[in-house]
């Protein structure tokens, strides 16, 4: 099966990339996806069972999406059919399609290996439905993006969606060994410049192996780096996170989540992961007011002058010193007591008030600026709160179609809640997988 992965050019060449010549010749080699490939991994279990459905393999880059399509149609036999949305129009389906039809009139099935599906609009999605559905085509798309929201309904109803995991340390400390035992010499690197070097690939397989390249490529007879040679050498690489799509949502909502959990140093770690990635911290600061009204609300009235000011202080300072005002937020709006009281008695207000239509308020309560309106009883036996004992009325003022409703209901928990509890155990949480680990 060399021919799958080998570019001739490439062959004659002798420059092939370390990524390519390390490219797993059957699924068994396949490293970081164990839930997939392993022995009893879902593509293991569809290749034994002698039947293959359309998939959808969803992913990171560098995780063995286009590596995996191109073994699967080696051990199944069908023939294998490469196209990139990125390059590719309705002319170049059609082909694909009558090329494919050609091939099962023969009696041959076709792969057909589309990378960023996702890239490909309604219409092109539509058109793969009648050949997924009468069997011209085993349809294996590629995609980094969320297929939920960027793949039609009805194709993803006849596909499988097949999540593949970044790589973790261990998954990618192999490929490294592979790679030194692919080149015949050691990565000269110290111990914790090889973990930086882990740590800088961000779970993608082939970045790992284009850094080590570089690493080779600079050292000289000798040379060994630590971590500080290691960062001049290759830079560093951006992590993972696309402003506009999953990274940028995942990271946001693990964020909101810290706070509203009241964990500071998880809060703190994400707010710093979306400043690291190139987040605008003014987003960053619309999203902590949003906190602090949402889960924090009249336990804490203070945490929205506080988040409101952050957001102030940032597009008064700029960057970077404004972002230290956004970490002070995030660390109070963490530690501060939490209560949703406010923000569902809105939603069940805003409910109310879509359901019930365009009720009159009570009559007691409208003012009367007309004869008119005295005669039909606007303001009459209104009670002016002030003037009443202890400034209180009891007056009903909902609707009288509608009663007596009851939206803001503040449970006493909320606001009681002991900080120092909640610090210690996340402390001894650190302790507990400090041993473990």
């Amino acid at each position: 099966m060399s021919d799958l992965f080998a570019s001739p050019e490439a062959a004659r060449s002798g420059h092939r990339p370390l990524a390519d010549r390390l490219r797993p010749a059957s699924l068994a080699e396949v490293t970081g996806q164990p839930h997939l490939t392993g022995p009893d991994g879902a593509i293991t279990r569809m290749i034994a069972s002698g039947s293959l459905g359309s998939m959808i393999f969803w992913g990171p880059p560098g995780t063995g999406k286009t590596t995996v399509a191109r073994l699967l149609a080696g051990e199944t036999e069908l023939a294998f059919d490469q196209i990139s949305a990125i390059f590719s129009g309705v002319a170049d389906l059609k082909k694909v399609f009558e090329s494919a039809r050609a091939r099962r009139m023969s009696g041959r099935q076709t792969l057909l290996f589309v990378d960023e599906i996702h890239r490909f609009n309604r219409a092109q999605q539509d058109s793969f439905l009648p050949v997924m559905e009468d069997g011209t085509i085993v349809l294996v798309g590629a995609t980094t993006e969320n297929p939920s929201f960027e793949l039609n309904a009805a194709l993803l109803s006849r596909a499988r969606v097949l999540t593949f995991k970044p790589h973790d340390q261990e998954s990618l400390e192999s490929l490294l060994v592979r790679a030194e035992a692919e080149t015949g010499k050691p990565l000269p690197l110290e111990p914790e410049a090889r973990l930086s070097l882990l740590g800088m690939a961000d779970g993608d397989g082939r970045a790992v192996l284009t850094l080590a390249e570089e690493v080779w490529r600079a050292a000289r007879e000798g040379e060994l780096f630590d971590v500080e040679a290691l960062v001049k050498v290759v830079q560093r690489r951006a992590p993972v996170y696309d402003k506009g799509q999953d990274g940028h949502y995942n990271l946001i909502s693990a964020l909101h989540k810290s706070v509203r959990g009241s964990d500071p140093d998880a809060a703190l770690y994400y707010l710093a992961r979306m400043f690291d990635a190139g987040e605008d911290p003014l987003f960053l600061g619309r999203r902590l007011v949003r906190m602090a009204s949402e889960d924090i609300g009249l336990a804490d009235p203070q945490a929205l002058v506080i988040a409101n000011a952050a957001k102030d202080a940032y597009d008064f300072l700029g960057s970077p010193e404004g972002e230290l005002a956004l970490a002070q937020a995030c660390v109070y709006l963490a530690t501060a007591p939490k209560s949703n009281a406010v923000y569902t008695a809105y939603k069940s207000a805003m409910r109310a008030a879509k359901e019930g239509g365009s009720l009159l308020p009570p009559r007691h309560i409208l003012n009367a600026p007309t004869k008119l309106m005295k005669a039909e009883g606007y303001s009459e036996g209104y009670l002016y709160d002030h003037d009443q004992p202890d400034a209180f009325s009891g007056q009903d003022y909902f609707p009288e179609a509608m009663g007596r409703k009851t939206f803001y209901d503040p449970p006493e928990r909320g606001f009681e809640r002991d900080l120092r509890k909640r610090l210690d155990f996340w402390s001894r949480l650190r302790k507990e997988r400090s041993t473990k680990g």
